[in-house]
């Protein structure tokens, strides 16, 4: 039987403008929090500052997520995204504006968490789309994996052109340029004819299949903030680490190296047949992950940081991954939206208290604590979730019959349907499609 390629994906109609646009707005999250950072640091000159604004950021991006969500659904994706990309992009100038001003520390962390109110979900709503243009659901696979790679390619260049930026013309351009590309991409996607095809969603879900009501989904969202966590204590130590030694441009191309691993690791885990269960597999890659993060207290110099930062993002996109398959299979189709969205809440919430801590350890205590103590709590997170290992396999497994767990049954011919969990393909690999439902964290929609 033949397997689809990225090619047929981009063939089909509309597909290649649809998704281009996609990722124009979504570059935005790849700049918003080095450029917000660097911005209000320069503008303060203080690191603390710089993490809470970054950190309510984050943290009113989490609060706000559902809300935004139940309004994609409510009034379709055309009419409320273009709101929140302009407010979103309306709220990143305010802020640079503030900066340029010298305004009060408390002004920008306002104006910052303001912005994170209405940051765009356009990860989400491209995978509905995905779902919603897909010619046959053997193709789907395919498409979610190009959406997973292509945002960790964003995610390598966008801190490279907030260090071009920063270098060439200060961290308040880099932070103009972010609301430009944010209301530039939202505005195109948004008036791409099949989003404007896409009217509201009509099925509203029991109480008891709301995500959080399914046996396991908990913990893998403990997990994933044990994740967001260390991604937050990066986003804010590696500037500060550079800054340090006099080259706070090169603190983008350390974090563009944390992207670059992690699509390395997504390529090579979606390419392979993994044995060990989904649950296993969560708990082995976490910890992994946040081991090798707490070796970055060690890092003498840039380099040295940088080659950790590569071994990190080998372990990122793997454990995503497996938290969104997991995810799928916890969970019935018709509320798999809101599963995306509670997952994404949970790294975006771990990322936001992570900032927020590592800018005040950076300030009192330096770089090296801050690395430190983010890796030993988000140790003790990610060991907490690894506990209940055996309940949540049981939780995952297939019903009887093989049909999965929750709402997730094959389709006529056995091919996965669309919307359901991304299943095994043919050869035994698990597509790295699975990372694609709302997109990799660190402040990602």
């Amino acid at each position: 039987m033949s397997r689809e390629s990225y090619a047929d994906v981009l063939r089909i109609p509309g597909a290649a403008a649809l998704f281009g646009s996609a990722l124009v707005g979504r570059l935005a999250f790849a700049t918003v929090s080095l450029s917000l950072l660097l911005s209000v640091q320069a503008s303060t000159g203080t690191f603390a500052a710089a993490g809470a604004a970054t950190g309510a950021f984050g943290v009113t991006n989490v609060i706000a997520s559902p809300t935004r969500a139940r309004a994609v659904d409510r009034f379709g994706p055309t009419r409320a995204l273009l709101v929140m990309g302009v407010l979103f992009s309306a709220s990143l100038v305010a802020t640079a504006f503030g900066c340029l001003a010298d305004a009060p520390a408390a002004v920008l962390i306002v104006l910052a968490a303001v912005a994170g109110v209405f940051a765009p979900p356009l990860g989400s709503t491209m995978r509905v789309m995905w779902a919603s243009i897909a010619p046959d659901a053997r193709i789907l696979p395919r498409a979610y994996s190009l959406d997973a790679v292509a945002e960790e390619l964003l995610f390598t260049t966008g801190p490279l052109l907030v260090g071009l930026l920063v270098f060439v013309a200060g961290p308040v351009t880099a932070l103009f340029t972010t609301a430009a590309v944010a209301f530039v991409g939202t505005a195109l996607f948004c008036l791409h004819r099949h989003v404007r095809a896409k009217g509201a969603a009509t099925t509203t879900a029991h109480a008891h299949e709301r995500p959080l009501r399914q046996r396991g989904f908990p913990t893998v969202l403990v997990a994933l903030t044990g994740v967001g966590l260390v991604i937050g204590t990066v986003e804010t130590a590696v500037p500060a680490f550079t800054a340090e030694r006099s080259m706070a441009a090169a603190s983008g191309i350390l974090l563009a190296l944390l992207a670059a691993g992690s699509a390395v690791g997504g390529l090579v885990y979606g390419h392979r047949a993994w044995k060990p269960a989904l649950a296993i597999r969560l708990t082995v890659l976490s910890i992994a992950f946040v081991a090798v993060s707490a070796i970055a207290a060690l890092a003498p110099d840039q380099i040295t940081l940088g080659v950790i930062l590569f071994g990190l993002g080998l372990f990122l996109a793997p454990t995503v991954i497996t938290a969104y398959l997991l995810a799928d299979a916890l969970t019935a189709e018709h509320v798999r939206t809101e599963a995306t969205t509670w997952t994404n809440t949970a790294v975006n919430f771990g990322v936001a208290v992570g900032a927020a801590v590592a800018g005040v350890l950076v300030d009192h205590a330096g770089t090296t604590t801050a690395f430190a103590v983010g890796a030993a709590v988000a140790g003790v997170l990610v060991l907490a979730a690894g506990s209940r290992t055996r309940a949540l396999g049981a939780a995952s497994a297939p019903a009887a019959g093989g049909a999965p767990a929750a709402g997730g049954a094959p389709a006529a011919g056995g091919a996965p349907a669309a919307g359901g969990p991304t299943l095994p393909e043919e050869d035994g690999t698990t597509p790295t499609a699975a990372s694609a439902p709302g997109d990799l964290p660190a402040s990602r929609d």
